[in-house]
Formats: C-alpha cells, sequence, structure tokens
C-alpha cells in the first residue's frame, strides 16, 4: 500500500523498478495497476514472487549485506537498514534472543525486502523536507502469524509503536503489520492530528483485502507548509499531569531537576483547590514521545502521586540561535529567538548575569543593561 500510495503521488514505477533491481536479487518483479476501493481510485502495487517454493528466508546480516553490497544510494541504504534493525529489535525482544540470531519470517521474504527497500527509494525520490503522520490505526480481532493466533497488534508490531501515537478499532482486522509500523517509525518525523498545511496532490495506495465498509486504502498528501517563512518548529509531544496534595513542597525542587535532566521541555506547577477545599498543586510535564516512560517513572519514584493524565499536544517553538557576544564586562553566551525572519528576542543567560554582576560588583539589572546595550 505504501508502494502504490507513493507511485500514486509522483514516484515514477519504472524507476522505483530499476532501482529494486540494485540489490541483485531474482524472484520478483513489480507490478503496478490502477484499482479501486469502495469507490476510491488509487494505484496497487504488488511485489510477485515467481518461485514460492525456493524463496529463501534471511537472518539480519544476509539482509545488510544484501543491502550495503548494493548499489543504492547511500541514504537509500541508511533508512532501508533502519527499518530492518527497528523490525529486528522487536523480534528480539518477543524471542528473547540476540537479533543477529532473529530468523525473518515474513520479513525476510522477498516481498517485504521489496517493501522496505522501496519506501526507502520512493522518500529520496520525492525529496520531501519533512514526513507528518496521524496516528496509526491497528485495526482489532485477531490474526494468524509464525506465532499462532495472535490478538491485534502483533506482537512485534506492539514494540515498534510503543511512544507514538496509535488507535485501535476502525476496522476488524489487522491494519499495521509490523513491516508496515516500522516504515512509519522510521520515516515520519512528526506524529500529529492536525492539518496545518496547503495540500498540493492527494494520493492513494490500494490495498488487498476488500472485505470492510472502510476503504482499505492509504491515503498520502504532498503539502506545502503554510508557515514556511514564521522560523518556527513544530513538534508533537505529550502533557504528562498530576494533582498532588500531600508531599512535602522541599521534594519538588529535586523532582523538577530529575525531569529536566531526564529531558522534559518543560516542568512547572499550578496552585489548584481540591475537593474538600483542600489546596494542592497540578504538575505538569510537557515531553516527547521518545522519553514518556521515563517521565513517567520520575513521576511515580520520586512524588506522592498515584496516578498521572497524559494528552497530546504539539509543541510550537521559535528557531533559537545561540552565540557570544563582546561587551565591556566581557565575553556573554546570550540566545536569539527568530519570528518570520527577524529577531523578535534577545536573552543573555541568567547565570552569566549572575557570574558578570558577582565579578564587577554590579546589579543584575545594571548587567542587564550594559549587555543590551552592547547587542
Amino acid at each position: 500500500m505504501n508502494l502504490g500510495a507513493m507511485i500514486d503521488l509522483g514516484v515514477d514505477p519504472d524507476y522505483l523498478k530499476t532501482e529494486l533491481q540494485k540489490l541483485n536479487i531474482t524472484g520478483f518483479h513489480l507490478e503496478v495497476k490502477k484499482d479501486m476501493r469502495r469507490g476510491i481510485s488509487g494505484t496497487k502495487a504488488t511485489v510477485v514472487i515467481e518461485n514460492q517454493e525456493n524463496e529463501v528466508h534471511r537472518h539480519l546480516e544476509d539482509i545488510d549485506l544484501m543491502i550495503n553490497r548494493s548499489s543504492l544510494s547511500p541514504k537509500v541504504k541508511e533508512l532501508s537498514l533502519k527499518i530492518f534493525d527497528q523490525i529486528a529489535n522487536a523480534e528480539a525482544k518477543v524471542h528473547n534472543v540476540d537479533k543477529q540470531k532473529i530468523h525473518f519470517h515474513e520479513v525476510g521474504a522477498l516481498d517485504s525486502i521489496a517493501d522496505i527497500v522501496g519506501a526507502a527509494i520512493c522518500l529520496e525520490y520525492l525529496k520531501v523536507d519533512k514526513v507528518m503522520s496521524s496516528p496509526i490505526q491497528l485495526g482489532k480481532g485477531t490474526i494468524k502469524c509464525a506465532h499462532g493466533i495472535m490478538p491485534v497488534p502483533a506482537p512485534a508490531t506492539a514494540l515498534i509503536v510503543q511512544n507514538v501515537p496509535v488507535r485501535m478499532g476502525l476496522v476488524k482486522h489487522e491494519a499495521t503489520t509490523p513491516t508496515g509500523a516500522a516504515i512509519l517509525i522510521a520515516m515520519v518525523d512528526e506524529f500529529t492530528e492536525q492539518i496545518n498545511f496547503k495540500i498540493l496532490k492527494t494520493a492513494y495506495g490500494i490495498g488487498h483485502r476488500d472485505v470492510s465498509e472502510v476503504a482499505n486504502v492509504l491515503r498520502v498528501f504532498l503539502s506545502e507548509s503554510s508557515d514556511t517563512s514564521d522560523n518556527t518548529i513544530k513538534e508533537a509531544a505529550v502533557m504528562v499531569e498530576c494533582n498532588i496534595d500531600d508531599m512535602n513542597p522541599e521534594w519538588y525542587e529535586h523532582l523538577f531537576r530529575k525531569l529536566l535532566d531526564a529531558g522534559a521541555g518543560d516542568v512547572f506547577l499550578t496552585p489548584i483547590i481540591m475537593k474538600k477545599s483542600r489546596p494542592a498543586n497540578t504538575l505538569s510535564v510537557l515531553c516527547n514521545y521518545e522519553i514518556l516512560p521515563e517521565i513517567k517513572s520520575i513521576i511515580f519514584n520520586n512524588s506522592t502521586t498515584i496516578g498521572l493524565r497524559e494528552y497530546a499536544v504539539t509543541k510550537t517553538a521559535l528557531k533559537r540561535q545561540e552565540k557570544e557576544i563582546d561587551t565591556e564586562l566581557g565575553k556573554v553566551k546570550v540566545k536569539s529567538s527568530f519570528f518570520q525572519g527577524r529577531e523578535i528576542r534577545f536573552k543573555p543567560e541568567s547565570d552569566e548575569i549572575m557570574r558578570l554582576a558577582n565579578k564587577h560588583g554590579l546589579s543584575l539589572d545594571e548587567v542587564e543593561k550594559i549587555i543590551a546595550k552592547n547587542h
């Protein structure tokens, strides 16, 4: 479906077929045709295995060697290996073995190799600056795989999609395979439900299954950011919160320090009144999905809360530049923030202001004014 969507978006199918030949493996070919699901027209790409009986399943070492020995571009090799590594790590955890010993089942087959390497080829062909995705739809029900009958998502898929937004239940079957999940995780820069861009083209990759009331298609947009010149950076993030009314206030400094050291983007308290008029604080922690498990662990282990709530947010930040400037008091580290191509904020580091104030016997206000005058 991904290959079909990329071709429907504008990737030249002949270019894709030629690039896949650089893997120097035989036994498969790519078929591309127009198709339709539930009245929606798109492109269906099928990797046809020419002799199923003679196909071999490969280990990670075999696949790494195949890709590295090919004449594919460095970027395509890097992304392809990254996708395979995602799957190998997940399978290794499921089976509790070293990832180099993982015997790839479906993923080591020719069709999955073509899907994964093809995804990297298509992304390089499109030369996009950023890849965004809605939360990943996993589906529901059960699947039959090499491990037997398993509930959706498959064990490997569940591990691969950790720490990114997901949804379940849209369709009564597996909506995201381990291969599809790994392609998404490796390619996507931001997961978000917000569409804040100008759509230039819409494309559809047609799936093989046609048994659901929901059209079995993968929709992709080729877009142009609506704020390409405002110097802002948008990122998917998560806000973790809890209400605390029974903790020693002196503990907060230690908790804040551990959260910030772990990579939290922001940590703050909001005074609130709880039931029975008890004064309390809401602890709020802004972080990215990759460190969410660690953030939760820090809060539970270093505060008195017994529960957390979390919700997805989009973080928008101004682009910043750190530099060192010369002043009559000496060199000072400062931060500048930019919006719509111009500097709108200028701020010296607070530690720098205190250092110079102590060194020259001046007040903080005097130091700040001298620095501003020299900017």
